[in-house]
């Protein structure tokens, strides 16, 4: 009896002492385990992305390539969050300022590694297809205006020039073509040529969410679901 009386505090007080040394030995390697993760990943996902415009510029294959510029970013943010995208998107823009110029690297990230962390930012916050692709139809727009600018300074001309009389013989062709003998004024011309470049913007977001919803849930990071009608447009079941 004695002796289990003298073991008894022995035990009482060694047991708590294991507990609360053995708990952080079990959360720390999963905390450590997560920083080199996710670093390695973002760092693969942004050559990923540099090595996909690399590629279409060399070797343009239509838009097809062109559909995934940001889908490397935004599944960055699906994964790891907000500073893991942005490091993601400045990093793909310095690695394709190493291999073909800042300018190049320029017109990569304005407008789609700017637009990979807003559709990451969308995706993950379950925001609905109509908000994402109406906020990206702006970014991309402005993208679209801020390349031509940049064009312009490069090369010592207006480029939007070009674009207004491309859209003039447009219209001009369209009006033989119908028979009216109108002149639209170089407002309307211009105002045509915005909302083409929304509407283009505007199909290419709806392309980009449709590939990123059937790749990336296969991958296990899925986006939010489309509206019924695409779903049934492209059969999809659940």
């Amino acid at each position: 009896m004695s002796e289990s009386f003298e073991e008894s505090p022995e035990s009482a007080a060694n047991e708590p002492i294991a507990s609360s040394t053995s708990s952080p030995d079990l959360s720390e390697p999963k905390v450590r385990a997560e920083a080199p993760l996710a670093l390695v990943e973002t760092a693969f996902l942004a050559s990923t992305a540099s090595l996909i415009w690399l590629v279409n510029y060399y070797f343009p294959l239509g838009p097809l390539l062109r559909i995934f510029f940001s889908v490397p970013i935004a599944l960055v943010y699906l994964r790891w969050g907000n500073r893991a995208a942005w490091m993601g998107a400045l990093v793909s823009g310095l690695l394709l300022s190493v291999l073909m110029g800042p300018p190049r690297s320029i017109q990569f990230f304005m407008p789609y590694g700017l637009l990979g962390v807003l559709l990451g930012a969308c995706w993950r916050r379950q925001t609905s297809w109509a908000v994402s692709i109406s906020l990206g139809t702006l970014l991309g727009s402005i993208g679209f205006f801020f390349r031509f600018w940049l064009l312009s300074i490069l090369l010592g001309e207006d480029v939007w020039v070009y674009i207004i009389t491309q859209v003039t013989q447009m219209l001009e062709w369209v009006f033989v073509k119908l028979g009216l003998l109108i002149e639209p004024s170089l407002l309307v011309i211009q105002a045509i040529a915005v909302g083409m470049v929304l509407l283009s913007n505007l199909v290419y977001l709806f392309v980009v969410h449709l590939a990123a919803w059937l790749l990336l849930e296969r991958l296990g990071n899925p986006i939010p679901q489309p509206p019924n009608w695409v779903q049934v447009l492209v059969d999809y079941d659940d």
